[in-house]
């Protein structure tokens, strides 16, 4: 249940800054090991971009939460906010963050700050309308 107060996605931007500053050898582009596929065809896949799959799965998670009601709801949020701020300002000063990987995941960031808040004022207003609804009909 701690989770649910958390931004989900401060676990994809520790990993990036931990591979980044211990493990500044790997590279974000570099292809893995490729699969070849029944098609004949060879799937390769870079780290940056496994971590951005990730991330985009755990957005999915981020907006299912959104849609609680509640002041954990809006902590969550204000949180969301100072993570997007910080990914933010380390995207713009500092070097090792300066990769298309690390923006996409600021995007991701900026996308879950702006969905959470919007799920939450759709579901507050929805919730008004029908508490309004309730009352005239008693």
């Amino acid at each position: 249940m701690f989770l649910i107060g958390v931004p989900l996605l401060i676990v994809p931007f520790a990993i990036y800054n931990f591979i980044a500053f211990l493990m500044p050898s790997v590279s974000w582009v570099e292809p893995l090991p490729s699969l070849h596929m029944v098609s004949g065809g060879d799937w390769a896949m870079a780290p940056g971009d496994i971590l951005v799959v990730f991330s985009i799965l755990i957005l999915f998670f981020e907006l299912v939460k959104a849609t609680r009601v509640g002041m954990r709801t809006i902590i969550v949020h204000m949180l969301s906010a100072v993570l997007f701020a910080l990914c933010l300002v380390e995207f713009l000063l500092v070097k090792e963050a300066a990769t298309a990987t690390f923006f996409i995941l600021l995007a991701i960031t900026f996308v879950d700050m702006l969905a959470g808040f919007t799920i939450s004022i759709r579901t507050a207003q929805r919730n008004i309308e029908f508490d309004n609804a309730n009352k005239i009909t008693s």
